[in-house]
């Protein structure tokens, strides 16, 4: 059985006084990869900030590796092995390459370390080595999604959380990124989560999957089960 790492039990969590996570409830185990989906609305994004500490839960609980994660400062949680590429990328565009990956780099001042990770990095996206001294803003769309989940693999971290990395990128795109997501998960023993619109390809990749409406989980459990649930055939498939 796989050990858990990351565990939310009834968590709620909003912005102000309005709760947009409502009674949360997923685990996620050692080396898993495991898919949030749902509509534009539904809290995936809430969901992540969450977990990283960019929003504070009115309620609930939350432990990684059994560690209560609400008692570190979210400056701290990067350090304790969350990794947030979150949606838009948000490459800083007037440093190079290779200036935004020690930027994510800074969890870990092992300078021996760093320069393992970054040609581990480099190996898995080879665009990033030969463009490192170029500026992040005069990459492509997918160059910078590849650069910002670089700039989180960096730093090693226990989870890698992606919050949909497919957007405004092409399918062609967008495919390559999940492939070699896919890659990194299998040779590295990478534990991912993935929020994603595009539901399909979600499901395809990942171990388990969550379906978040309205803030609420509605359904959860093995991707080829929820591929042939009816509401997610209709709601998300188109069939």
């Amino acid at each position: 059985m796989t050990d858990t790492l990351l565990q939310l039990d009834s968590l709620s969590a909003g912005y102000g006084t309005v709760d947009v996570l409502q009674d949360i409830s997923l685990t996620l185990g050692e080396g898993e990869f495991i898919a949030v989906v749902g509509p534009n609305g539904a809290g995936k994004s809430t969901l992540f900030k969450t977990i990283s500490g960019i929003v504070t839960p009115s309620r609930g609980t939350m432990t990684l590796r059994g560690e209560n994660l609400l008692q570190v400062p979210a400056p701290r949680r990067p350090h304790h092995g969350i990794a947030h590429v979150p949606e838009g990328r948000q490459v800083f565009p007037t440093l190079t390459i290779l200036e935004n990956l020690e930027m994510g780099a800074f969890v870990n001042r092992d300078r021996a370390a760093f320069t393992q990770n970054l040609e581990k990095v480099f190996s898995w996206f080879p665009v990033l080595k030969e463009r490192a001294s170029q500026l992040a803003g005069t990459l492509s769309g997918g160059e910078q999604q590849m650069l910002a989940i670089g700039r989180g693999l960096i730093g090693d971290p226990a989870i890698l959380m992606l919050d949909e990395p497919s957007m405004g990128l092409s399918p062609a795109i967008a495919d390559e990124i999940f492939n070699r997501l896919v890659q990194i998960h299998r040779t590295g023993y990478l534990t991912v989560m993935l929020v994603e619109q595009r539901v399909a390809e979600a499901l395809h990749f990942a171990d388990r999957a969550y379906v978040l409406e309205a803030g609420r989980i509605i359904l959860s459990g093995n991707p080829a089960d929820l591929k042939n649930n009816d509401r997610i055939r209709q709601a998300y498939l188109g069939m």
